[in-house]
């Protein structure tokens, strides 16, 4: 009994001495944060892939600018959370919107406001900037056309409705990107936020028609052949497509059922290198971290950012998804995508099997 005694008492220094050692990342300067970062030397990212968003240029800007070495593991919103709690080595993620109130509640984050913090909407941010979303993205399909056995690259669902083709839309269960495809089909098919029955009678006959692709939307896949009409977002699917040559690849935004959401960047309340998450933080939130974004596709959140006219006319026309149902209210949007998490692993998991 002493032993337990003892450990018990043990675990609850550590869990002191974890909290002293603490820091309040707001109460430094910008220049002490560059400094200290500087000392740490690295970052060490989940879901944060060159590939997402173009991520790849911000880490190069990182590196370049300030001396900040980066590596990154790719997965989804859940994983990255669940990463945060159990492994202190990693530093910053981003995540989305439906998983930010988890990430609070379950205390893994720490707030960093970046000096740009008067420039981003209140709905994209959480108080003492625990969490800060810097782009937003619609939902797009990216269609193979070598692949697609003389059907044509859908503009609708109900294009894909009527079509034969399997749909990747990558995890559901756990996937930030997988449940926003959901709820887009929602809104395509009369339905909303409020009313997903349109979404789930849609995704049922799917399932029942085979025509879900149990596998992850990812380049690789892609790139491999393995995905004839895949759904993610607009910021994403612009890569995918130039970065394979190797097939006919189209990419288009839903006329009947797109939705406007942000993934949200998130620091590890246990990171070993908080400073250097703070000033990735920063760079992602600087005036080139939001037009690097822009030139993925995404739609930056800093009101004040100029973004260059070669820039939007590489991507996509931000006509094409004036009518995408914008998304500011995460708790709302939480307590929907949990709604559909449940009801996939309930009732279109087993289909799949």
């Amino acid at each position: 009994m002493k032993k337990l005694v003892a450990l018990f008492l043990a675990l609850a220094m550590m869990l002191t001495v974890c909290s002293a050692l603490a820091e309040d990342l707001n109460s430094y300067t910008l220049e002490e944060i560059i400094a200290k970062a500087q000392e740490e030397g690295h970052v060490e990212s989940v879901g944060m892939p060159d590939s997402w968003a173009n991520w790849g240029d911000s880490w190069k800007l990182l590196t370049e600018k300030y001396g900040i070495a980066h590596t990154d593991d790719d997965m989804s919103s859940a994983e990255e959370l669940n990463m945060f709690a159990n492994d202190s080595t990693r530093d910053i993620g981003d995540v989305g919107l439906a998983f930010t109130q988890q990430a609070i509640d379950n205390d893994l984050v720490q707030g960093y406001k970046t000096t740009n913090w008067d420039s981003v909407p209140d709905w994209a941010k959480a108080e003492d900037g625990k969490w800060m979303i810097a782009y937003t993205g619609a939902t797009s399909f990216i269609f193979n056309n070598d692949l697609a056995n003389g059907q044509k690259m859908p503009t609708s669902w109900q294009d894909v409705r009527e079509g034969t083709y399997k749909l990747t839309i990558g995890d559901v269960v756990g996937g930030a990107t997988g449940q926003g495809v959901v709820v887009a089909t929602a809104f395509a098919f009369g339905g909303g936020l409020d009313n997903l029955q349109p979404a789930y009678d849609f995704w049922t006959e799917m399932a029942k028609a085979g025509r879900i692709d149990k596998g992850d939307i990812l380049l690789a896949r892609i790139q491999a052949g393995e995905v004839e009409c895949g759904v993610s977002w607009s910021y994403n699917v612009l890569t995918y497509r130039d970065q394979t040559p190797n097939y006919n690849i189209t990419c288009g935004i839903p006329t009947d059922g797109a939705i406007l959401v942000g993934y949200a960047s998130v620091i590890s309340k246990n990171s070993d290198t908080p400073f250097a998450a703070a000033l990735a933080r920063e760079v992602i939130f600087s005036d080139e971290g939001q037009i690097n974004l822009a030139k993925s596709g995404a739609v930056p959140t800093r009101t004040n950012v100029e973004i260059p006219a070669e820039v939007i006319a590489a991507t996509f026309d931000p006509a094409t998804y004036a009518n995408a149902v914008g998304i500011s209210d995460a708790a709302e949007y939480a307590a929907v995508c949990e709604e559909i998490s449940d009801w996939w692993a309930e009732n279109i998991i087993p289909l799949l099997d």
